[in-house]
């Protein structure tokens, strides 16, 4: 008797928690790495071109990565995404177990990794809005950010409690292995090829004619433009909070890696109670989009107390509260973008749109690590002059302290971000100016 393979909301579950081991074990290949890398340079700046070189590719080939996705089936773009994560894990551990790792290699291998990665998430999302009904995407997104903050909390810990005793050769070795449960779990389930649209055949062509076509379909629509412009500038200072955190809580501790996996598990069970409030709840039925900006507003301000604080407790409270409101801005948004477009042009108009989000961040890792290590962090470790030592009545001098204020600084302009969408009837009436894609 042959049985049928998985299809429909059983399907993605099946994906969705290959997903979630996986992201366990990428979770603890980059807690080891980010150990391994301070430990061996001691600078932001080493930690924040690994991101740059991650990142980079995934913006300048999003275009190109996802007019192949909507050539190709879905569930082998996955496929390929994650094999070509799995081999520069591979290489890595190969270098390492060799004695051969030098941190140039890591800015290499997060480069061909991030090609790869740039065909994962156009793939995953459209794959999405064929596999579930549309009063269903607030929920899978938030099951998707109910992973990624679910893997966030146990990863971390892990780590720290493995590494010593498994080394990072060890921890790959556990990253590979959950990578090939994730592509095992797309094997055995269905994902069917999307309904073909009248703008999705007039749009078919050359490669470099469906590259180029999210383009014209955003900018054709100025209220997702506009929305996409807060992410813009949104991810821009984001990238600074992301990049500089870890260094700044490991400057902090005298390099305890206890602490910064404990506030980062805890940073993870924030997003993992928000996952799960939007997952019960559903989000906004209608103005999803206040999801979106009240998510922007209220992450950045938790956060702007993140970096004048010390010690667990501290960073625990506001890491914890500004990850409970990011599940809300990423499956409001997402439940917008899957409704208003159709899923034949997913692929492409959502490779445009990550490219629009995420074209600054790969500036902003650039920016913040050197700006940091050559700017903030000697200004505030021995304050010189009047205003140095008015900054240190609010950060405590020494290693950290000008991390903790480029943080405050980023967290304070996230804020101003989420306001300008409120203040813009493009953005804010977004939903009701777009029709959802089978109400044309």
């Amino acid at each position: 008797m042959k049985l049928s393979k998985p299809t429909g909301m059983k399907a993605f579950t099946i994906v969705w928690f290959g997903q979630l081991i996986s992201l366990t074990g990428s979770g603890m290949s980059f807690f080891a790495l980010t150990l391994w890398a301070w430990e061996k340079t001691g600078q932001a700046t080493a930690l924040s071109l690994v991101g740059f070189f991650g990142l980079a590719p995934q913006v300048i080939f999003s275009p190109i990565a996802g007019a192949l996705v909507d050539r190709w089936n879905r569930k082998t773009s996955m496929i390929i995404s994650d094999l070509g994560t799995a081999f520069g894990m591979l290489v890595i551990l190969i270098l390492f177990s060799n004695d051969s790792l030098e941190i140039w290699h890591l800015y290499i291998l997060a480069m061909i990794s991030g090609i790869f990665q740039t065909f994962q998430w156009p793939a995953y999302s459209s794959a999405i809005s064929v596999m579930i009904p549309k009063d269903q995407f607030t929920r899978s997104s938030a099951m998707i950010s109910l992973a990624e903050w679910g893997s966030g909390i146990w990863a971390p810990v892990l780590a720290a409690a493995l590494i010593g005793r498994l080394k990072l050769s060890g921890i790959i070795t556990i990253d590979l292995i959950t990578m090939a449960i994730a592509i095992f779990a797309l094997l055995i389930i269905v994902i069917p090829n999307p309904t073909r649209s009248k703008e999705g055949d007039e749009s078919r062509g050359s490669i470099w004619k469906e590259s180029l076509f999210g383009f014209k379909f955003i900018l054709a629509r100025p209220s997702l433009f506009g929305l996409q412009m807060i992410f813009f500038f949104g991810n821009f200072f984001a990238a600074f909070l992301g990049i500089l955190s870890n260094p700044m809580i490991l400057a902090r501790t005298g390099n305890n890696a206890t602490i910064l996996g404990s506030v980062q598990s805890i940073a993870a069970i924030g997003g993992l109670v928000g996952s799960l409030i939007i997952t019960a709840w559903g989000g906004f039925k209608i103005k999803k989009v206040r999801g979106v900006l009240l998510g922007w507003i209220f992450s950045g301000l938790f956060f702007f107390f993140v970096g004048a604080g010390q010690g667990l407790i501290w960073w625990s409270v506001f890491f914890f509260l500004s990850s409970l409101v990011i599940p809300l801005v990423n499956s409001s948004n997402q439940a917008i973008w899957q409704s208003k477009v159709p899923p034949d042009l997913q692929g492409r108009v959502f490779s445009v749109r990550r490219l629009i989000a995420q074209i600054v961040n790969p500036l902003g890792l650039l920016i913040a690590g050197p700006l940091a290590d050559k700017l903030f962090e000697p200004a505030l470790l021995t304050p010189s002059n009047d205003f140095t030592i008015f900054l240190s009545t609010w950060f405590k001098p020494g290693p950290g302290a000008g991390m903790g204020l480029l943080i405050t600084i980023a967290s304070f302009m996230i804020i101003l971000v989420g306001f300008y969408g409120f203040l813009s009837p493009s953005v804010r009436n977004v939903e009701t100016i777009i029709p959802d894609f089978d109400a044309e």
